[in-house]
């Protein structure tokens, strides 16, 4: 391919609006343009890039079985009322109606079409299991979309379900999916971290992310110094840290309960000021607004959201992990309730609540109050805590549960080593969705007794667009991208000094005879610069450069220079016609 037949706007300047590296690169080597917030086009050599991505993820799902299919992007939208996601995806789901008032859905994820699509041909065990996929193009409507193609509103995804008769043969899937995975970005050049994962709004129990470092990543991640233990915060454990008065230390008896004076006091650090301690003795109580949402099969077709208050205790310095306490209650999301539900449900304004005497919600305990034996807490009246606090001994919990934020610093449960913090961004994620989509959406089989059955659901994705990007953060250098070969747009580029004469015939051989070969290259024919081909050609990220020169044509060679490390050779003009620097 010939430079002045493609299409490769390269820029010096960088949009003002790019601040990560990818989203600056993309643009300015001319691979991606945008049409507007969060919307962006591939042109011919960002396309190149992606379809290298595309081909092996596709290589790497045939291999482990999963069959392509091609879903539609637009979905009715009686197929998220019967999975009750309609209202639970909120805004972020873009509906639209057509001429006849019909609704429909753009789709941000597919669990649903293609949970339908085998509904409608499932009938016998023998079918399952069964693995398909897409690549296909998804919209969410993002409040702020950001950082280029790694944040869109339109994006690509590999989606993957499979379906399955036992618990055995998900797993089975399941695993191999994480191995395809593992597969799959090794291929891209890409370090990730496999991270423990919450499954979120797509449900289920079993879940790994796969992650890569970034600056800008909108997750954290908990991991071990000692070991190779890995989470994502939303789910981290950690050990038992019986940072408060304990049980197990050996302390004096504990004094009766007793009230005391607390006037004006009411944040965690004004009792540590006011009572001369430190947040490790209180127990924080704070009431969540969990939201439920169910649906009576009998009645209209959109789910009710049921709300329902509850009180969670948990030791003064630590936080609430929101996500896991959604996952305890089996609740859609849960929120901080309103000062008004406060006041309603203590009796006191906000700040005084406590675990002693509340019995107007359920109280969640975290495992850390559990060990708490000398503790204060709030006293459900106004300007009054509670001090000589006993779990077991003054109140009890509802539910005793792990819903703590594990933070740096905090122990591996695994090994006991300290655990650290890095951000970082999902690539892939893979699901064990169980039956959450297939009884939702009444999907059944037969087995070998004539006896009917829901299937379990696994689900795996990748997103394309981020993988693109992700390469590019971390193969690049000041003076552009550095691809990795099985992802580069061309292996070769050959950069004449002039395009004329013998430099001409030299580099239209090559050309001829590299492209024979099955070497995909761009021929610099431009009549610019040798200065401006250079710098464009390591703005690309092309892995080899031949560049042809009077001086080393007239002693029969040329000068090949590869992206990665710099390092430049003069080959003679026929082995570079053989290729052989692409063996090195």
């Amino acid at each position: 391919m010939k430079f002045s037949q493609t299409f490769i706007p390269t820029l010096r300047e960088v949009p003002a609006d790019a601040v990560i590296a990818s989203h600056r690169l993309m643009f300015r080597s001319g691979m991606i343009r945008k049409l507007a917030n969060g919307l962006f086009a591939y042109l011919p050599l960002g396309l190149r890039c992606f379809r290298k991505v595309e081909k092996i993820i596709r290589e790497e799902m045939d291999a482990i079985g999963s069959l392509e299919i091609k879903p539609t992007v637009i979905v009715p939208g009686e197929l998220w009322k019967e999975s009750g996601r309609w209202t639970a995806m909120g805004e972020s789901l873009l509906r639209v109606k057509n001429r006849t008032g019909a609704e429909f859905v753009v789709s941000p994820t597919a669990e649903e079409a293609f949970t339908c699509l085998v509904r409608d041909e499932l009938n016998s065990y023998r079918q399952l299991p069964l693995s398909l996929y897409q690549i296909n193009t998804k919209y969410r409507d993002e409040i702020r979309p950001r950082y280029g193609v790694m944040r869109g509103r339109e994006f690509v995804m590999k989606d993957a379900y499979s379906f399955h008769s036992d618990e055995a043969s998900l797993d089975e899937h399941y695993q191999a999916q994480g191995r395809a995975y593992r597969a799959i970005f090794k291929r891209c050049g890409l370090t990730v971290i496999p991270v423990r994962a919450d499954s979120g709004a797509m449900g289920g129990q079993g879940s790994e992310e796969f992650m890569v470092e970034s600056e800008i990543g909108d997750n954290t991640l908990i991991l071990c110094r000692a070991c190779d233990y890995a989470a994502n915060v939303e789910r981290a454990e950690c050990k038992s840290d019986p940072g408060g008065p304990s049980s197990i230390a050996p302390i004096p008896p504990i004094p009766p309960i007793e009230k005391i004076s607390t006037p004006d006091v009411k944040t965690i650090a004004e009792l540590c000021d006011f009572l001369k301690t430190d947040p490790k003795h209180f127990i924080k109580t704070l009431i969540y607004k969990a939201e439920h949402i169910e649906r009576d099969r009998s009645s209209a077709p959109l789910p009710d959201v049921r709300e329902e208050f509850f009180a969670v205790a948990i030791r003064g310095d630590l936080d609430v992990n929101e996500i896991k306490l959604a996952a305890v209650l089996k609740a859609a999301q849960v929120s901080l309730a309103a000062d008004s539900d406060v006041e309603r449900i203590t009796g006191a304004p906000v700040g005084f609540a406590g675990p002693v005497g509340l019995a107007s919600v359920p109280l969640v305990m975290d495992r850390t109050v559990a060990e708490m034996k000398d503790a204060v807490a709030g006293a459900l009246e106004k300007d009054v805590h509670f001090k000589h606090v006993s779990c077991g001994r003054d109140f009890n919990a509802w539910l005793l549960a792990d819903v703590r934020t594990v933070k740096a610093g905090d122990r591996c449960p695994v090994c006991g080593g300290e655990l650290y913090e890095k951000k970082g961004n999902e690539l892939g994620h893979i699901f064990k969705l169980g039956r959450k989509y297939t009884q939702a959406m009444n999907v059944h089989y037969l087995d070998e007794s004539g006896v009917s059955h829901i299937p379990l659901m696994g689900c795996y994705g990748i997103g394309l667009d981020r993988t693109l990007a992700s390469i590019i953060e971390e193969h690049h250098d000041e003076a552009g991208i550095v691809w990795p070969a099985q992802v580069a747009p061309y292996q070769v580029i050959i950069v004449p000094i002039s395009y004329r004469g013998a430099a001409r015939e030299c580099c239209d051989m090559l050309a001829a005879r590299l492209e024979a070969a099955g070497v995909e290259l761009l021929l610099d024919d431009r009549d610019e610069r040798a200065g401006v081909k250079f710098n464009d050609a390591d703005l690309i990220g092309i892995p080899w450069r031949i560049v042809v020169g009077e001086k080393n044509l007239a002693a029969g060679r040329v000068e090949v220079k590869r992206r990665a490390g710099g390092e430049t050779k003069l080959l003679d003009i026929e082995a570079a016609c053989r290729g052989e620097f692409l063996e090195t």
